[in-house]
């Protein structure tokens, strides 16, 4: 039986073939455009369009890579060319209540520790942002603004929950300033290193995507900032982290998840389904050993 011809591109995305000539994603009047070549080169840096009546011209050839530039490796064999000040990596929930072993069972989460501490410093000195989103609630959130449902999926069997005092000294449950709401382990002295350098930023969230809702914190920083290429790590991957990308897909930023700096306690598949749907459909897909090589 023939394939449908409409049922072919988004499902094979991160595996199909190499364009066969050079291809512009976005309208002229539009300021958001990639750029893919045959070489496997996909530039969403936004910095340079094809020529007029090129269209098909198997010749044109992809522009110079300059220093305000970055190329980065993956899936699918190719190349992703982003603008280095307009890039971020995203971090989400790497927080002492989702990863210290007082608090959580979460041994593929913690195996993400040691990626991140060799990738950030790399990527900060490639010129890219360091976005640290995670839980961090005010009293008046939990007084007026939390919906039901989330409230009861942080409670077990109708106690505890968001605000409640957490033993061993970690504090409220997810309360900004809380020692539970810190970054785990050395996470937390990489951040305040980055913080004193200028270029790590804490950012809070009050529901799994940190691009719920109207400019958000987070949404108002990339805005702010230019940022227009986000790479994404963290935990839960099928929770908050996929939210946050998907939330970004619908509102036009370029996706990367890096994953073996990504993982979730879900059972066997939760991981695989946003890593196969991060590279067919919403962006790209990397790993720490292809961005430990960046200069």
């Amino acid at each position: 039986m023939p394939v449908a011809v409409h049922d072919t591109p988004i499902l094979g995305m991160a595996t199909r073939p190499l364009v066969t000539v050079p291809t512009q994603y976005g309208s002229e009047a539009n300021a958001a455009f990639w750029t893919e070549y045959p070489s496997g080169l996909v530039d969403v840096s936004r910095t340079s369009r094809l020529p007029p009546a090129s269209a098909g011209d198997e010749q044109v050839e992809p522009p110079q890579l300059t220093p305000a530039l970055l190329d980065i490796p993956v899936d699918g064999n190719r190349i992703v060319r982003v603008k280095r000040a307009a890039t971020a990596l995203v971090i989400i929930d790497m927080q002492n209540f989702f990863l210290h072993p007082e608090l959580r069972d979460h041994p593929t989460g913690l195996k993400c520790v040691e990626p991140l501490m060799q990738s950030v410093p790399v990527l900060r000195e490639a010129g890219t942002k360091i976005l640290w989103v995670n839980w961090g609630l005010t009293d008046p959130e939990l007084d007026s603004s939390l919906p039901p449902s989330l409230i009861r999926g942080f409670m077990k069997n109708g106690r505890g929950g968001f605000g409640s005092e957490l033993p061993g000294g970690f504090g409220r449950l997810l309360m900004r300033d809380a020692k539970n709401s810190e970054l785990y382990g050395p996470l937390q002295g990489e951040f305040l290193k980055g913080k004193d350098a200028g270029t790590d930023f804490w950012i809070h969230k009050n529901r799994m995507s940190g691009l719920w809702g109207y400019q958000s914190s987070l949404d108002l920083f990339l805005q702010e900032n230019g940022i227009t290429t986000l790479l994404f790590a963290g935990v839960n991957a099928d929770q908050c982290v996929a939210g946050t990308l998907v939330d970004a897909y619908f509102r036009g930023y370029d996706c990367i998840l890096v994953e073996d700096a990504t993982a979730t306690t879900s059972p066997s598949g939760g991981l695989e389904n946003v890593v196969y749907n991060a590279g067919n459909s919403y962006g790209f897909v990397t790993d720490t050993a292809r961005l430990v090589t960046l200069k």
